[in-house]
């Protein structure tokens, strides 16, 4: 970081602050207030492309949202097996009840214990897309929340018939290019691109994502996501991981993570969570929005991007 950028950094960042930044392995930060640039920090000087991991997931469910407004899906109600009807004849009847909107809010009822384990032998698999409708139905769905990577996939398979574009394809046109995304990438398997990781970003354009969601889905001017589509999304649809102590996301939208000011002791909020520690913040009351990007190094230390946001961020700006 420049001297000339220091200059005009907010009186909350200290440089005890940045040497804590330092410590906690953050990479960068930006953080908006009223559509405002209101503090930019960059370990490396510079915005670069980098990982968000599993806030790839909101990323999604924005495409899913834009599906259904263009008419290129019915509605969340839609059964999964419309777009994979081997499971409308499945000797277990409750694939045939699986919808996209269980895939949004984690409850298909699909077997996928341990936060999400199953993952790691997806990734090693050939086709994905087979492994996840191979696994045993744990529930009916609707009836229980397990985070499933596996079903964001699902959703990424489904746009791709949907849409006849590629996920990325049609994020290009209908998303990303709207907001002048900055050459964002997007990893794929076998012919999908992962629906619950793997986009890279640069931080600027995570905030500016967030700042689509905090305006209600529209940019300069222009409707990209329907204001219906925002505000379900970010509104609970299940109480999530409660049953962890302490509670450590909040509660679960269709794709996005809700926290409200008992949870987290602060402020209202919604956000998309990616791994070791990658946030984009939204924060309706204070008109702010905060993007953190954070070296992966263990889930304990994924914390302390949102010790940041509560303990230093929010405090300042309200």
């Amino acid at each position: 970081m420049n001297s000339s950028a220091l200059e005009q950094r907010p009186a909350f960042v200290t440089d005890e602050l940045l040497a804590k930044l330092q410590a906690w392995k953050i990479k960068d930060v930006l953080v908006l207030q009223g559509g405002e640039r209101l503090w930019e920090w960059h370990e490396k000087g510079a915005d670069r492309l980098g990982a968000v991991y599993s806030c790839t997931k909101s990323f999604v469910s924005a495409l899913i949202g834009i599906a259904i407004d263009r008419g290129n899906i019915t509605s969340v109600e839609e059964p999964v097996s419309t777009y994979f009807p081997s499971l409308a004849d499945a000797e277990d009847a409750r694939y045939g009840e699986m919808t996209l909107r269980h895939l949004l809010t984690m409850t298909s009822g699909l077997d996928w214990p341990d936060f999400d384990k199953p993952y790691w032998q997806m990734k090693r698999c050939d086709d994905w897309v087979a492994f996840i409708l191979s696994q045993p139905m744990a529930h009916h769905p609707g009836s229980a929340f397990a985070y499933n990577t596996g079903g964001s996939h699902l959703l990424s398979a489904i746009l791709t018939q949907a849409t006849g574009m590629s996920t990325f394809d049609f994020a290009q046109a209908n998303l990303f290019g709207k907001l002048n995304f900055r050459k964002p990438r997007w990893n794929s398997a076998s012919g999908i691109h992962e629906g619950g990781a793997g986009l890279h970003l640069t931080v600027w354009d995570m905030a500016k994502f967030g700042q689509l969601y905090l305006q209600g889905g529209e940019w300069e001017g222009e409707r990209i996501v329907s204001r219906s589509w925002v505000e379900a999304s970010t509104t609970s649809h299940h109480k999530g991981l409660q049953h962890y102590d302490p509670p450590i996301f909040g509660e679960y939208g269709y794709h996005w993570w809700v926290s409200d000011a008992a949870h987290n002791g602060t402020v209202d909020c919604y956000f998309a969570k990616g791994y070791g520690g990658q946030f984009i913040f939204v924060v309706p009351s204070l008109e702010l929005v905060a993007a953190i990007r954070k070296e992966p190094d263990g889930k304990r230390n994924a914390m302390y991007a949102k010790q940041l946001l509560f303990q230093h961020i929010v405090p300042s700006c309200s």
